[in-house]
């Protein structure tokens, strides 16, 4: 299967501004590319590409004065195939995690591990280790939360997701990784691009999407509960504790986003 991914996303700045730019495909998909990934800007600007601690692209810019239009599209190539739900995986002991991992146990901006930690015990404990715990998670959050893009919110937690029963995909993805590192199931935050391809067509403008992968058997697996069913041609962009570390944009001055737009398909 061909997707054709992209963007086309518009700022308006008051004074030249540096920002970091998060909105090309993680460096684990790019040998899947089919076409060239360019970010491409409505004025002359310099960019310098880095990978963050977290292995993610990114890009440094200087923002002029006055409106910027930044955009891409893209190719990529994809199996087609459903998600796989890793039913029988077991959860590791603390003790035999890798060192890298560990970090993705611990509270974090968003996550505040502190603030459930009780509920999460009292609901779950008496499930099974390993994959049907998980399951047990995605199952509540996903009939705990409602999806509302009206109620978005960018300074919400997964404590205030929790209270407020409500919000958009990455409020699924806050309370989800949360109770996971609760129940001392490593989870980490994902972002990228996920299409109408197998489902009924969305009417709601296209967006980028939030999701989180759990650590079970060794490896990582992504999970959704907003869907909470397995999707086909998740595209992922960039991983992190929570939305705070994969941030589409990073403005360290004023600049209002004026234009959003985003498009995946599947090319026949």
């Amino acid at each position: 299967m061909k997707i054709r991914a992209g963007f086309h996303i518009e700022y308006e700045c008051q004074n030249e501004t540096p920002m970091l730019l998060v909105l090309k495909v993680h460096p684990s998909r790019e040998r899947d590319l089919c076409s060239e990934q360019t970010l491409s800007f409505n004025r002359m600007i310099p960019q310098r590409d880095y990978l963050d601690a977290y292995g993610n692209a990114c890009s440094r810019i200087m923002a002029p004065a006055g409106r910027m239009a930044i955009s891409a599209q893209f190719d990529v190539s994809d199996s087609g195939l459903a998600e796989f739900l890793p039913e029988q995986a077991v959860q590791l002991p603390i003790q035999d995690l890798p060192d890298d991992v560990l970090v993705f146990l611990l509270g974090s901006r968003y996550c505040d591990t502190d603030r459930l930690a009780d509920f999460a015990w009292k609901q779950f404990s008496a499930t099974p280790l390993g994959w049907p715990r998980v399951k047990a998670i995605l199952d509540f959050v996903h009939g705990h939360l409602v999806f509302d893009y009206d109620r978005a919110d960018p300074t919400r937690t997964a404590h205030g997701g929790f209270i407020d029963r409500t919000g958009v995909c990455r409020d699924f993805a806050h309370l989800t990784i949360t109770l996971c590192r609760c129940l001392n199931i490593p989870a980490r935050y994902c972002t990228g691009y996920l299409g109408d391809i197998g489902v009924p067509r969305d009417p709601h403008p296209m967006d980028f999407s939030a999701w989180c992968e759990v650590y079970l058997g060794g490896r990582w697996w992504t999970v959704d509960a907003r869907h909470n069913v397995p999707r086909i041609g998740r595209i992922l962009m960039a991983r992190g504790r929570d939305a705070t570390d994969v941030a589409l944009s990073t403005a360290f001055g004023p600049a209002t986003l004026t234009h959003f737009e985003v498009v995946t398909e599947e090319v026949d």
